[in-house]
């Protein structure tokens, strides 16, 4: 259910009128080389009466577009459900014109019990192909714009200032916004701290230890220990890289890329709205 409810901010595909085919081009191949439900009976020309399901398809296909595109704008955040109920009710009234269409180059009037049969195995496929279809996509994208996925704080900290604390005797604390903070990773006895310094990314190293810099910054949900090594600040996210093995971060204008083990990768999608 968590997964349902995540954000799904990928946009309508700019590429429509090309989806619309592919769609098409896959319904004819299915039913001239396959010819399934009955279509090798049909003792009519099997090309066009499978061009024409294609472009029943198409057609749908056009149409459906056009008429639920504004649902991206009126629904704010859209999300995984909505998209999975999109999908399926897309593959339902392609299915519903093909079986209309169906029944005229038959020439056959079917009952409600054969209606009903077709839409309870459209429903069934259909619910396979969006699993898998919505699934595959968010993942994909999951990949490479992790960064929209999350929800970040950083308007509501521009004006914090965090502390990480140096033990040594004579220690030299470091002190800078929460949003210039990238990540902390530690090394042997100390940590370095990467951070945004008037537009570049800076390092500082600081003796301290990991666990002691999740303490000073323990208040801010934002701050994540992605990597026994390494503890990220999630607002500085410009792209990840990765499956549930693990993922490689890059933030901000740093060169470093900041590994997410994959102990942590379940925590991390925690943080997904």
């Amino acid at each position: 259910m968590s997964f349902l409810s995540r954000k799904y901010p990928f946009p309508k595909s700019s590429h429509w009128l090309r989806d619309c085919m592919i769609y098409s081009i896959i319904v004819f191949l299915i039913l001239y080389l396959l010819q399934p439900f009955g279509f090798s009976y049909y003792p009519g020309n099997k090309l066009l009466a499978s061009l024409l399901f294609g472009g029943v398809t198409f057609g749908c296909c056009m149409v459906y577009g056009a008429a639920t595109n504004p649902l991206h704008k009126i629904i704010s955040p859209w999300r995984v459900w909505h998209e999975a109920i999109s999908v399926l009710a897309m593959i339902l009234f392609i299915g519903i014109c093909n079986f209309i269409v169906f029944s005229f180059v038959f020439y056959r009037t079917y009952s409600l019990f054969a209606c009903l049969l077709f839409l309870y195995w459209t429903l069934i496929i259909g619910i396979i192909i969006t699993i898998i279809s919505v699934s595959l996509n968010y993942y994909r994208h999951l990949r490479n714009q992790l960064e929209t996925l999350l929800d970040k704080t950083t308007e509501e900290q521009a004006d914090i200032m965090v502390t990480i604390h140096d033990t040594t005797v004579r220690g030299n604390d470091l002190e800078l916004p929460i949003n210039d903070l990238l990540y902390v990773e530690a090394q042997k006895n100390n940590v370095v701290v990467c951070f945004m310094n008037e537009g570049k990314a800076d390092h500082r190293e600081v003796h301290t230890t990991l666990s002691a810099v999740l303490d000073d910054l323990q208040p801010y949900e934002n701050i994540f220990q992605c990597h026994r090594s390494f503890v990220v600040n999630l607002n500085n996210i410009t792209s990840a890289q990765g499956n549930s093995n693990g993922y490689r971060l890059k933030l901000g204008n740093c060169p470093t890329e900041v590994p997410v083990s994959r102990t942590y990768v379940p925590k991390l999608r925690s943080f997904i709205a």
